[in-house]
C-alpha cells in the first residue's frame, strides 16, 4: 500500500511526497483509514518511533476545515521537545495547505509570543498539559469548537504526574469530540483515563501489547557495582561507531557520568532537568547533528528526543518499571532499523532482568564484557576500515607529496604501516595494557568467601579521616582518590564508611601513592589525613549501608518490579560539597526553572571536548 491509496487530499499527498514518504508504516496503515471514515474514539498501541504522529496527523489535516479560524484539534504530549517535533511534522505535511495554522504551546517559552499565536485562531494546537491548562484558566485558548483531542504518549504524561492537568483540560472540551489515545504501553492508569473520557473506543494494537520493539536486541553485562563506569567505557570503545543514549536514574548521576566521559576524551554531553531550555535545545541539537556520540540522560529529559538512527541504548541503571524500559529501548531500532539495548547490572539485579523478560516477552542475552585485547582489536580494524574508505583529495595534497616522499623513501612498506598504526593506536594500546577482566563470571572464584571480587587479596586497607559526618559516600571517596592521585587506574576493593572515618582497600602497589596524595588534602575546609590501617576499624564502628558489601539489593524484598522504597544510590548530597579539592560548580547554586513536575532546569558548567583516548 502507498499513501496515495489512502484517499488523502492532493495537497496533503503533495506534502507527504515532498518529505520523501511513499509507503505508510503499519500503525499508519491501520489507523488512517479508520479516522478518515469513522467518527469514533480510538486507542492505538504502538512503540515509539513507529510513525504515530503521521497516523493521527494526516487524518486531522485531511478533515479540518481550513476556512475556519477556530481551533478544531488539540494534541497533548508530555514534553516541550515532543510538542515542537509534532508541530514541525504537521507543518511539513501541510506545506502546500497555506490556510492551515499549527501552534505549539509549551512551558519555557514566551507567554506573549504564544498569546499572539493563539489570537490568530490556529486550527491545530499542540501543547504540553501544564502550559495548556494555564492558557485555559487565563481564557486565552478557545476550545468550544474542538472536534478531536489527541493524547500522544499518554502513558508518559501520566507517569510524569499530569493526571490533574489532563482532567482539567478534557473537562473543558466539548463532550461530542472524538478522543484519540496513542501510547506505547497500556498500564492501568491509562485504561482508567480512557474509561472516564472515551466512549466505546476502537482499539488498534501494532505488535504485542506492552512489548518492546521487535527489531531491538536486548543484552546485559554483569559486573561489580564499582566497575560499572569501566564497563560503560569498554562498551563505547568496543563499538567504534556508537551513537547512543545512556540512561541514568538521577540528574546527579547523569551529570557525573557525562563529565567523566568528557574528561576521558569521549564525545558526550548530559541532558537532565538542571538545564535551562536553551541549554537543553543546544545539547539536543548537538546530538541530532551527531556532533556528540553519547548522550547521557534521565528518562524524563530524553522524552521527545526524536532520533531515528541510534545504534545503542545503554541502561547504566535499570529503570523502576518495565514500561520505562520499553520506552528506553524503543529509542533505538526505529524506522525499520535494528538496534541494541544494553543493560549494565550487578549480581543483585539479575532478578530484575528475569522480570523484564517476563513482562516484555523479550529474551535478554547475557554477554561477556569485552576484554582490553578485544577492544584494541576492534578499534584497530575500525581504523583500517576508515583508512580504506578515506576520500583522497589529490588536488589539495599534490604540492606536499614530493617532500613527503623524500622523507619516507628510506622506509619499507611494512615499516610505514607499522609506524602509521602506532601513531594512531599507541594510546589505546597503552590504556588497555594489563587491563583487568570486568565480567563477574571471570572473577567469581575469588569472591566465594563473601567478599566482592579481589577484596582482601593484594589489597591494602587505607584509613581516611572522612566519614558520614562529612556527608561522603563511596562515590565521593573514589572520586577524591582518583583526583588527588591524578589517575583512574588505582584498583579499589571494599569501602567502609563510619561516622568519623572511612577505610578503603586499594591495590597494594598503589597504597603509598594514595597516602602521599593526601598529604595536603582539604575537604570542605577541613584537612584530611590518610594512613595505612592496622586492620581494625575501631570499637563499635559500623560500616555505612552504602558500602559496597553492605548495600541492600534494589527492590530486593519487593514483590513488584517498581518498588521505589530503596533508591539506587543515595544522591541526597550535592557534588557542591566536594568543591575544596576541585573548582566544581555547586549544584545547590543553580536557578530553578520548571516546565514539568519531574524536572527543574538551571544553569550548568560546560566542558570543552577532548579527543578520545587522551
Amino acid at each position: 500500500m502507498e499513501f496515495k491509496d489512502l484517499q488523502l487530499t492532493p495537497t496533503l499527498l503533495q506534502g507527504i511526497e515532498a518529505m520523501g514518504f511513499v509507503n505508510p508504516m503499519p500503525v499508519q496503515e491501520q489507523v488512517i483509514p479508520v479516522l478518515l471514515n469513522e467518527s469514533t474514539d480510538l486507542i492505538a498501541l504502538a512503540q515509539t518511533g513507529t510513525g504515530k504522529t503521521a497516523a493521527f496527523g494526516l487524518p486531522l489535516l485531511h478533515l479540518i476545515d481550513s476556512t475556519k479560524r477556530q481551533t478544531q484539534a488539540l494534541i497533548l504530549c508530555p514534553t516541550r521537545e515532543l510538542c515542537m517535533q509534532i508541530a514541525g511534522d504537521l507543518r511539513n505535511y501541510a506545506k502546500f495547505m497555506p490556510n492551515i495554522r499549527v501552534v505549539p504551546i509549551y512551558g519555557g517559552a514566551s507567554f506573549d509570543v504564544q498569546l499572539g499565536q493563539l489570537a490568530e485562531g490556529p486550527q491545530i494546537i499542540v501543547a504540553t498539559p501544564g502550559r495548556m491548562l494555564d492558557m485555559i484558566k487565563r481564557k486565552k485558548a478557545r476550545l468550544s469548537e474542538v472536534r478531536w483531542v489527541v493524547l500522544d504518549e499518554a502513558d508518559e504524561m501520566l507517569n510524569m504526574g499530569f493526571q490533574d492537568e489532563l482532567n482539567g483540560i478534557l473537562e473543558t472540551t466539548p463532550p461530542e469530540k472524538n478522543t484519540l489515545l496513542f501510547s506505547a504501553t497500556l498500564p492501568s492508569e491509562v485504561e482508567r483515563l480512557s474509561g472516564k473520557y472515551m466512549d466505546h473506543p476502537k482499539k488498534i494494537v501494532v505488535g504485542t501489547r506492552n512489548a518492546g520493539a521487535a527489531n531491538v536486541k536486548h543484552i546485559f553485562y554483569t559486573a561489580h557495582a564499582r566497575d560499572r563506569y569501566q564497563v560503560l567505557k569498554r562498551v563505547a570503545d568496543y563499538n567504534p561507531n556508537i551513537y547512543a543514549i545512556i540512561f541514568c536514574r538521577t540528574r546527579i548521576d547523569t551529570q557525573e557520568i557525562a563529565d567523566k566521559l568528557v574528561g576521558d576524551g569521549y564525545s558526550a554531553d548530559a541532558l537532565h532537568g538542571d538545564l535551562s531550555q536553551a541549554q537543553r535545545d543546544h545539547v539536543m541539537n548537538k546530538f541530532r547533528t551527531k556532533n556528540i556520540d553519547l548522550l547521557v540522560a534521565t528518562d524524563v529529559a530524553a522524552r521527545g528526543l526524536d532520533v531515528d538512527d541510534l545504534t545503542h541504548v545503554i541502561n547504566y541503571s535499570l529503570p523502576d518499571d518495565a514500561d520505562s524500559y520499553i520506552h528506553r529501548s524503543g529509542r533505538t531500532g526505529r524506522a525499520g532499523k535494528s538496534g541494541i539495548s544494553i543493560s549494565i547490572i550487578n549480581l543483585k539485579e539479575k532478578g530484575k532482568i528475569k522480570m523484564l523478560e517476563r513482562l516484555t516477552g523479550k529474551e535478554f542475552a547475557q554477554a561477556k564484557i569485552p576484554t582490553g585485547a578485544q577492544v584494541c582489536e576492534k578499534q584497530l580494524f575500525s581504523m583500517v576500515d576508515r583508512l580504506e574508505k578515506v576520500e583522497v583529495k589529490e588536488e589539495d595534497i599534490d604540492s606536499f607529496l614530493p617532500v613527503i616522499y623524500r622523507k619516507l623513501e628510506a622506509m619499507s612498506r611494512e615499516e610505514l604501516i607499522k609506524r602509521f598504526v602506532s601513531t594512531e593506536f599507541n594510546r589505546f594500546l597503552e590504556y588497555y595494557r594489563d587491563s583487568p577482566e570486568l565480567s563477574v563470571e571471570e572473577r567469581r572464584e575469588d569472591s566465594r568467601s563473601g567478599g566482592d571480587g579481589d577484596s582482601n587479596r593484594n589489597f591494602t586497607k587505607v584509613f581516611i579521616s572522612l566519614g558520614r559526618r562529612d556527608g561522603v559516600k563511596t562515590s565521593h571517596l573514589m572520586g577524591l582518590i582518583n583526583e588527588l592521585t591524578n589517575t583512574r587506574n588505582i584498583k579499589m576493593g571494599r569501602i567502609d564508611i563510619m561516622f568519623n572515618s572511612s577505610f578503603v582497600e586499594v591495590d597494594a602497589h598503589s597504597a603509598n601513592q594514595v597516602i602521599e596524595a593526601f598529604a595536603d588534602a582539604v575537604y570542605n575546609g577541613r584537612k584530611v589525613t590518610a594512613a595505612i590501617s592496622a586492620g581494625r576499624e575501631g570499637a563499635g564502628a559500623r560500616p555505612e549501608q552504602g558500602s559496597y558489601r553492605a548495600k541492600p539489593s534494589y527492590g530486593e524484598k519487593s514483590k513488584s518490579y517498581g518498588d521505589k522504597s530503596k533508591s539506587y544510590g543515595d544522591k541526597s548530597k550535592s557534588y557542591g560539597e566536594r568543591k575544596p579539592y576541585g573548582d566544581r560548580e555547586s549544584y545547590s547554586d543553580r536557578k530553578p526553572h520548571s516546565d514539568s513536575p519531574a524536572e527543574r532546569p538551571s544553569e550548568r558548567k560546560k566542558f570543552p571536548p577532548k579527543k578520545r583516548g587522551q
